[in-house]
């Protein structure tokens, strides 16, 4: 049995459709990404000139956007279910323009308040996510998944470089417009590029179940990962109300230079991290590499803390800050992937993907009133007291399963024929978890990547057949 014909993705690829739908809505996840995030490292230089502005209150302008996209992302995905995605995408799409038409025009940092708020409101992520679904071959899917994702890490990642340039070009008011004008490029993207789906349903994979919320919340295994991207956006968010002042105010280097600092340590920080990515996976060392890079993140954010008056301090601080924050960011969804069940994968991602959010609106305001009352030293430290609590969970959790999700299209069948399909896709070599939904023709497996025979699987697919 030859490994091409094996492998999902070979044989029959991705259809010229599916590719266009993948790579056009990582267009619009990385425009919108970058709107949210290029103000991050310059904002709080801005906004502790504007009238009435504490620290405490440029900390909820920075998160505030969390609070409103942890409320609205599950509503709005179900939303999509009745109305069509592409409506609600347009609406989140017009809503996060608004928000920073908002900004972009406000002289004070409740305007600002307001507009990031309203930016947030425009909570499209999980609806996006359908949408990828419904143009996508169950069988193909993670494939489209993955391409949103690296879209994703692009854009943070030159969020922070070109933030503090635009900065320097057209200032804060200027990237707010510029992020308007983003949004408005995602609503031509959505028109022109971003096929119409014929059926739009619910996707269990992509999207929560209410009736399986109970569930989920009660997993232990799942609620550390939980916390755990709730505790790394805090404390992205709350460094970063720190980081640009401390760079001004206390190593005395212009704004206008920060770029340098960013794009020399998330670099070498990307380049540093791929052999523990591949060691984590190729050497099923997923646990040890996780742990060890919430422990290295504890310890970059109290070196940051007794080390901020200097810039090599600074620049190794957030070296190594970044090298924990990447690997922890590819590491967690892939562990939810895993954790999760087969079926359950959905409402597991949603629930995470509102912690997340939760995490960055909490950030924002501890950070800042961390800053406002005591001072900057305290705002990396409470970032490292934040990762030794998570450390303590992730020691403690089980080692997870090197297994991968995996879907077919099986078509329409009763209840006698699911459970007998079950049976048998769970006797194909490497297939260790099996659920056949009727209702959805689909069977959402766990499977050994490097042991299952696909060929053998693939003949249950009736889009394989076809």
């Amino acid at each position: 049995m030859k490994q091409s014909a094996d492998r999902p993705g070979f044989g029959q690829g991705m259809t010229a459709t599916e590719k266009r739908a993948a790579f056009s809505l990582a267009g619009i996840f990385s425009t919108r990404m970058l709107g949210l995030f290029m103000i991050l490292p310059v904002f709080a230089l801005y906004a502790e000139h504007l009238p009435g502005a504490t620290p405490m209150l440029i900390g909820l302008a920075i998160g505030i956007y969390g609070l409103t996209q942890a409320i609205l992302q599950i509503p709005l995905g179900m939303l999509s279910d009745r109305i069509g995605r592409k409506p609600v995408i347009y609406g989140g799409l017009v809503m996060f323009a608004f928000g920073s038409a908002v900004a972009a025009m406000s002289d004070s940092i409740t305007g600002i308040i307001i507009g990031r708020a309203l930016q947030g409101a425009g909570a499209i992520a999980a609806v996006v996510m359908a949408l990828a679904a419904d143009l996508t071959r169950e069988e193909h899917r993670l494939k489209a998944m993955a391409i949103m994702g690296m879209s994703m890490g692009v854009s943070f990642t030159l969020s922070l470089i070109i933030g503090p340039v635009f900065n320097s070009w057209v200032g804060i008011h200027g990237i707010f417009w510029i992020t308007a004008g983003m949004a408005l490029l995602a609503m031509v993207l959505l028109a022109v590029a971003v096929p119409t789906p014929v059926i739009s349903r619910h996707h269990r994979d992509t999207q929560p179940v209410p009736a399986q919320f109970k569930q989920v919340l009660a997993d232990g295994e799942l609620l550390r990962l939980n916390f755990g991207v709730f505790a790394l956006h805090l404390i992205l968010t709350a460094s970063f109300v720190a980081v640009p002042l401390v760079l001004v105010q206390k190593i005395g280097l212009p704004a206008v230079d920060h770029w340098m600092v960013y794009l020399g340590v998330m670099v070498l920080a990307f380049i540093v991290m791929i052999p523990f990515i591949i060691i984590a996976e190729k050497k099923r060392r997923m646990k040890q590499i996780f742990s060890g890079a919430i422990v290295v993140l504890m310890l970059a954010l109290w070196e940051m803390a007794y080390m901020e008056s200097t810039l090599t301090g600074m620049v190794i601080g957030l070296f190594f800050f970044f090298l924990a924050f990447n690997l922890l960011e590819a590491s967690l969804p892939s562990l939810v992937s895993k954790i999760a069940p087969p079926d359950k994968k959905g409402t597991a991602m949603g629930v995470y993907s509102s912690s997340q959010f939760m995490g960055a609106f909490v950030g924002g305001v501890s950070g800042g009133w961390l800053y406002q009352h005591v001072g900057s030293e305290s705002v990396f430290l409470f970032g490292s007291i934040a990762a030794a609590i998570w450390v303590l969970l992730a020691v403690t959790m089980k080692n997870p399963r090197y297994l991968s999700s995996h879907m077919l299209n099986v078509g329409d069948m009763t209840e006698a024929e699911a459970r007998h399909l079950v049976t048998q896709l769970t006797q194909i070599k490497g297939v260790a978890e099996a659920v056949v939904i009727p209702e959805d023709g689909v069977a959402y497996l766990k499977v050994d990547k490097h042991a299952t025979d696909f060929e053998a699987l693939n003949r249950f697919s009736v889009s394989e057949q076809s």
